[in-house]
């Protein structure tokens, strides 16, 4: 059985977020599939897919690169994100299900002891997995792939501080979790504009650096659990 396309473009996506892929380098189907280890089928439909989605662009004379988004593209995606992630909470407010809940509940306790622990790494990723599941929440497939594909370009294009408060930070998510809890859409928008503001300020191109992510990875592309 063939790999899925969406896999591959799983892998090429996380290489170019981390760096492994940087930005304006070439990416050719041949080179692509012998380090994922697939044909090049998949490979030019993986490419494709992030080229609609911007992190691939076709240049003449030398085919499929990594894209070199400009500080200005850069800016408007954080302005973007802030606009539409307390959309998707003000729907999560209506939309959610109890398992919804249930996982914001837990990731919010989990977030509030690691904080108390000073574990930051942990804090990252439960950070990306709440709002992940926030946006799932919403009950709009369409708004929740938007917002994970935004939260992935900030993560390419920003390095973030981890924030000097991390308690008020999770206690920021408790209180949004709240909101949603009560159906409160209006409360559920306006504390998430708040906290997206305040997280906002954390955030630093990259731009300039060679030196983003870890170039060393290889990508398994057969081997089950890689994140989308």
């Amino acid at each position: 059985m063939g790999i899925p396309a969406q896999s591959v473009c799983t892998a090429i996506r996380e290489d170019i977020v981390s760096g492994v892929h940087e930005r304006g380098s070439r990416l050719t189907e041949q080179q692509l599939a012998r380090r994922y280890g697939v044909s090049r089928v998949p490979v030019r439909e993986a490419l494709r897919t992030l080229e609609a989605e911007g992190f691939v662009v076709t240049r003449r004379h030398a085919g499929a690169c990594v894209a070199e988004p400009t500080e200005q593209e850069a800016a408007d995606l954080l302005e973007i994100r802030m606009l539409l992630e307390p959309l998707g909470a003000a729907r999560a407010a209506r939309r959610r299900t109890e398992a919804h809940l249930k996982v914001l509940r837990g990731l919010v306790r989990l977030g509030q002891e690691r904080a108390r622990l000073g574990e930051g790494e942990d804090l990252r990723s439960l950070g990306a997995w709440f709002h992940e599941t926030l946006a799932q929440a919403s009950g709009s497939p369409g708004l929740t792939a938007l917002l994970i594909q935004l939260r992935q370009k900030v993560t390419w294009m920003y390095a973030v501080d981890p924030p000097a408060a991390p308690a008020e930070s999770w206690a920021e998510h408790g209180a949004i979790v709240d909101a949603v809890a009560r159906g409160d859409a209006e409360r559920a928008r306006t504390l998430t504009a708040q906290h997206a503001e305040r997280a906002t300020t954390a955030h630093r191109l990259r731009f300039g650096s060679r030196t983003t992510g870890v170039r060393t990875s290889q990508h398994a592309v057969n081997v089950p659990g890689v994140r989308n």
